[in-house]
């Protein structure tokens, strides 16, 4: 097996003269790109009615039409997905990313071209182990066995040639046979509809494997783990996995769930890497070990712009592009794609850190944020709030969501919090008065409204049982795949549904 692992890390980390070559001169990959595109659109449906053919530069294209999203796109959608082609792009498109979002409980259905899937997904995937290799060189990764937490796919009954699934069973299900070699469990499991049977099934599967490296969204991994955990009375993952080195995550911020993962799988020799992999495409990757930062990579087929979070509420938002960015900065993320989605806001809110080369942070969802009081608190500054409250009273935090109480009579405002702990703090009062504190220590217009509670009191915390956000989402129909719990809401629907819960 050695063996194998020497000649497939060999073929991985031919990649990084060409990752380094992008980063080191993005505008000039980005400029390909947008190049590239412009010709590959030219005569579809789309090119034709603006016009790409007379599109000379980035700022023809940018004044050519308004900034989109999934509902302006729809209905050009729905027709490829009936059949229909050279839409929104040049070549063949039957395959769709399913995303029901946390915003609604209406799916979206991302077109995903051949070549989104080979120079966007499947690249990026590829620049992760190369990346990784290249900063682990005692790496024994491929000697064993990565296992996917995927999501499922079914036929989509508006057109026998088109199917839909989340990304990450639309990627399983056209990945290389070659590749599928080195997953567990089988393709079979990997894409079973019914989350619950899924995971008895992987957890049968995969217990006697030699895993050497998982990916897949945290909550869902958790999930198994815990599963596999009851069926072999161990407490440590890496007494069933003894070969286990690295865990691929993304989908959701991982720091709440680190130090529930560092319980789960005991320190040493285990690295974990984010990725931004969405439904509209591959974007971003951690480039270095032990980082919280993402390297955003130019040239996926990709065209970036950005919104200002000034411009957010506009009705016609303008944008900027990479090289006009400044750092720590909130901006919406908007796309142009190889597979039809033109100047496609995908709801993400991302900050750079760094612009040589260009990481990036996720900071949240445009419309995930609680603005009730002026206070304007994004998942951010929440998710690293939970982080110090849980560092100070040896807590982890399995879930949490969070929404205003709104003002009634002579009562103040506030924010009221459901949290479901792996381990509970040593005290909870103590949890709170941190959280808060942490949360006005980051956010200068929270800490406002909260000075002397003149306009926020302090937050209302209730402690979910074990499983609550598990059973609210299967209510919903919602379980595995890209379904995520909504961090934080400017409404109360969401945190009423799951009070119903504990």
């Amino acid at each position: 097996m050695y063996i194998i692992h020497s000649i497939t890390s060999t073929v991985f980390k031919r990649q990084i003269a060409r990752i380094q070559q992008a980063v080191n001169d993005p505008m000039r990959a980005q400029e390909a790109v947008f190049t590239a595109l412009m010709a590959g659109a030219v005569g579809t449906e789309w090119g034709k009615k603006y016009d790409f053919a007379s599109i000379k530069s980035i700022e023809d294209y940018r004044n050519r039409f308004p900034v989109q999203d999934y509902d302006s796109l729809k209905p050009y959608i729905d027709r490829i997905m009936s059949g229909e082609q050279s839409v929104l792009w040049n070549t063949p498109i039957s395959w769709f990313a399913k995303s029901s979002g946390t915003t609604s409980d209406k799916s979206k259905f991302i077109p995903v071209s051949k070549m989104a899937l080979d120079d966007c997904h499947f690249k990026g995937s590829r620049d992760v182990l190369a990346m990784y290799l290249h900063n682990n060189p005692a790496s024994r990764l491929f000697t064993g066995k990565t296992l996917l937490m995927g999501g499922s796919h079914q036929i989509n009954q508006l057109n026998q040639h088109s199917k839909y699934g989340d990304v990450s069973a639309v990627m399983m299900q056209n990945m290389p046979l070659l590749t599928r070699y080195d997953m567990t469990p089988s393709l079979k499991i990997a894409l079973m509809d019914e989350w619950e049977s899924k995971i008895e099934a992987m957890a049968d599967h995969t217990i006697d494997k030699n895993v050497t490296s998982i990916a897949g969204v945290p909550t869902w991994t958790i999930v198994l783990i815990r599963r596999l955990f009851e069926l072999t009375g161990k407490s440590d993952l890496k007494e069933i996995w003894p070969n286990l080195e690295l865990y691929i995550h993304g989908g959701v911020r991982f720091k709440p769930f680190r130090s529930h993962f560092t319980d789960l799988i005991k320190p040493g020799n285990m690295h974990y890497v984010e990725t931004y992999n969405a439904s509209e495409g591959f974007f971003a990757f951690q480039d270095r070990l032990g980082s919280d930062e993402m390297l955003l990579m130019p040239d996926y087929g990709l065209f970036y712009e950005f919104i200002p979070m000034e411009e957010f509420d506009s009705e016609f938002p303008k944008t900027i592009t990479l090289d006009e960015v400044e750092l720590f900065k909130n901006y919406a993320v908007v796309i142009s794609s190889n597979a039809g989605l033109w100047r496609y806001k995908i709801g993400d809110t991302v900050r750079f850190t760094s612009k040589n080369p260009y990481r990036i942070q996720v900071s949240g969802r445009v419309k995930h944020f609680i603005n009730a009081f002026g206070e304007e608190v994004i998942v951010d500054n929440t998710d690293k709030a939970v982080a110090e409250a849980c560092a100070q009273t040896h807590a982890t935090v399995v879930e949490y969501s969070a929404a205003p109480i709104y003002i009634e009579g002579n009562e103040k405002g506030g924010h009221e919090w459901i949290i479901e702990f792996g381990q509970q703090p040593d005290n909870l009062q103590q949890f709170i008065q941190i959280l808060d504190k942490t949360l006005q220590s980051i956010n200068s217009d929270y800490e406002a409204k909260r000075h002397k509670d003149l306009a926020l009191k302090m937050p209302v915390v209730h402690i979910a049982p074990k499983g609550a956000f598990y059973e609210w989402l299967k209510s919903k129909g919602k379980l595995g795949g890209q379904h995520k719990i909504p961090r934080l809401s400017n409404e109360r629907i969401y945190i009423e549904e799951i009070k119903q819960f504990i």
